[in-house]
């Protein structure tokens, strides 16, 4: 048995289930595909998915020789096997092929690549499909939380460490697309913290290691900023390991394996949004990268964000995005797909007696992008209490009370509107600025609270 220690995790690769002589083959396999470069979780993969050959199989494979190998690896082909297990049976050819046994020899790698096809893979299915993709109710839902957990934190409310660490790792799968690896590998001097000199609100610099690389070329770290409004939680879990003496080299969330910080996201994901078979940090990452392309990244923008050091291996992204017009349909709340996006989250409709006996500051009021909006409901807290920009921010809000009155919210809605077309118009911001961004949230969420109403008075 060989146990080898993966990113934190032990992996054991039992061979008793072989004959002496099989195991002592599949260990070579092994040990040949380590001396290619592989990474060793990559080689510790095909080598699992050969148990799905047979002792019988591996006997026919090296029988077989060149001339007759095309016959046993068509019957090979005719099983659907996993895909590593058809790599692991070429690498077996290939361990042969550098031995010279059973009349293999290095001039037969050519003939392995061509004449014996790996079966169809489409290792994007799940992105060409959009099955992979996370829906904006479900992407609001996990704004709302980090939202929720980083007023609770400044408000002084006992959060749980787990919980702080558990959205930490959401917030780096969510806006930065990294791997499981990359979040569990963070280690506390990865974590920058500083002070803004204008108004001491906390700066926070994350800088994750390059993962999974087919280039072969100096793999440089990746420096990300942590969104101002989400800095606290990485503060709170900098001082919570500081005050424990922690040194500089242990892990940032107290993970000690990619698996864990994959399990412990996924599982605070599906709980935030009800899904059973999305939410993985694999899901985040394909999400924020379609996310990107949609608000009209370039392709080498988007191989930056994503720590792809091939500018083609994102393409994929740009064959599924939704063109221009769509988008500004999306962000007009017009589009027929993306009508129904985000569920509210308000605390209760209110009546305009209701709305004129709240005290000054807990009546709704501002002027976004310049235009002038008021009376559109109440809020729980106060506005002077709220950290966000009034009116695009309250509609989402769990605290936020609109007003009943249909009329009120379609000439929110309209205004809104105008401002996306001025935006699209004169290319101001374009569509990855963080206002158009917002102002396609708040659409799609004033939109939520229109079709409410108009649900109820049915």
């Amino acid at each position: 048995m060989f146990e080898l220690k993966i990113y934190g995790r032990t992996v054991r690769i039992d061979f008793t289930r072989y004959e002496e002589k099989h195991a002592l083959l599949l260990k070579h396999v092994f040990l040949y595909l380590l001396g290619m470069d592989l990474a060793v979780s990559t080689a510790t993969d095909y080598l699992i998915s050969a148990a799905h050959l047979s002792q019988e199989d591996i006997t026919g494979i090296v029988r077989a020789g060149p001339w007759k190998i095309r016959f046993v690896w068509a019957a090979l082909r005719a099983r659907e096997m996993p895909h590593p297990t058809y790599i692991a049976a070429k690498s077996l050819l290939r361990l042969l092929c550098c031995y010279r046994l059973q009349g293999w020899s290095d001039s037969y790698s050519v003939y392995i690549t061509d004449a014996l096809p790996l079966p169809a893979h489409n290792r994007y299915a799940g992105v060409r499909s959009g099955d992979v993709f996370l829906s904006a109710d479900e992407e609001a839902a996990i704004v709302r939380h980090l939202d929720e957990t980083v007023m609770a934190l400044a408000s002084g409310a006992p959060v749980p460490r787990e919980e702080v660490c558990d959205t930490g790792m959401l917030l780096c799968a969510y806006q930065f697309a990294m791997r499981p690896i990359q979040i569990a590998m963070l280690s506390m001097r990865n974590v920058r913290i500083w002070s803004d000199a204008r108004d001491g609100s906390p700066i926070v610099h994350l800088t994750f290691h390059m993962a999974k690389q087919r280039s072969k070329a100096k793999r440089l770290p990746l420096t990300r900023r942590v969104k101002r409004e989400w800095a606290l939680l990485f503060v709170a879990l900098d001082d919570w390991r500081r005050s424990d003496g922690t040194s500089d080299n242990t892990h940032f969330f107290n993970v000690q394996s990619n698996n864990e910080a994959g399990a412990r996201i996924a599982a605070l994901v599906r709980r935030l949004t009800g899904s059973t078979d999305r939410g993985t940090a694999n899901d985040l990452r394909h999400t924020a990268a379609q996310r990107m392309v949609d608000a009209g990244a370039s392709h080498e923008e988007l191989a930056e964000f994503m720590g792809h050091s091939l500018v083609p291996s994102g393409l994929v992204y740009f064959r599924t995005s939704a063109s221009h017009a769509e988008r500004v349909n999306r962000a007009l709340g017009a589009s027929d797909i993306y009508r129904r996006v985000a569920k509210i989250a308000h605390d209760r409709f209110i009546s305009p007696e209701e709305l004129s006996q709240l005290k000054g500051d807990q009546q709704v009021g501002g002027v976004p992008h310049g235009i002038p909006i008021a009376g559109i409901g109440g809020c729980a807290s106060g506005q002077p209490a709220c950290p966000y920009n009034p009116v695009t921010s309250c509609y989402g809000c769990k605290k936020f009370m609109p007003l009943h009155n249909k009329a009120i919210h379609e000439q929110v809605l309209a205004a809104m509107r105008a401002v996306v077309l001025f935006f699209d118009r004169s290319s101001r911001g374009e569509t990855t600025s963080p206002a158009y961004l917002q102002l396609q949230r708040t659409i799609a969420e004033i939109q939520t609270v229109i079709d409410e109403l108009e649900d109820a008075s049915q």
